[in-house]
């Protein structure tokens, strides 16, 4: 039972969902807590003041494109969070648990020519109904 358990978590699929679902779920709150806090406040330190900063005006229509720059600040952030919290630990016990290559092609290897045997026999099979019938037609 904990060996099916074990399969089931180490497979890939699963964990990307699970880290998706829990990044999407709860870190939310926190990054763009962190992008109000810290980035909006540097990008506008940085492009100009409190008073122009992070924002243009074309024809009374304000772009805010320090809103841009702290969304793709906070992205890159949190892909580099996840890399290295959860995708890199996964790999290195999926490399430590994972079957060696040399077991994997010896199995399949195995299980390969147990299903070339069973064409074999069918094709025999089929091939010998066949000449029956030509002889029954003749």
């Amino acid at each position: 039972m904990i060996k099916g358990f074990k399969d089931f978590l180490m497979r890939g699929n699963v964990v990307e969902l699970a880290v998706a679902v829990v990044m999407g779920a709860a870190m939310t709150a926190l990054v763009a807590s962190f992008g109000a806090a810290f980035l909006n406040p540097l990008i506008t330190l940085v492009t100009g003041g409190a008073e122009v900063g992070g924002e243009f005006t074309v024809n009374g229509v304000v772009f805010p494109y320090g809103v841009f720059l702290n969304g793709v600040l906070v992205f890159f952030l949190t892909a580099v969070a996840v890399y290295f919290v959860v995708v890199l630990p996964m790999n290195k016990l999926r490399e430590r648990f994972a079957p060696k290559a040399e077991e994997v092609d010896e199995v399949h290897a195995v299980a390969e020519i147990e299903v070339l045997m069973e064409i074999r026999d069918l094709l025999r099979q089929q091939q010998g109904r066949d000449v029956l019938r030509q002889q029954n037609r003749s």
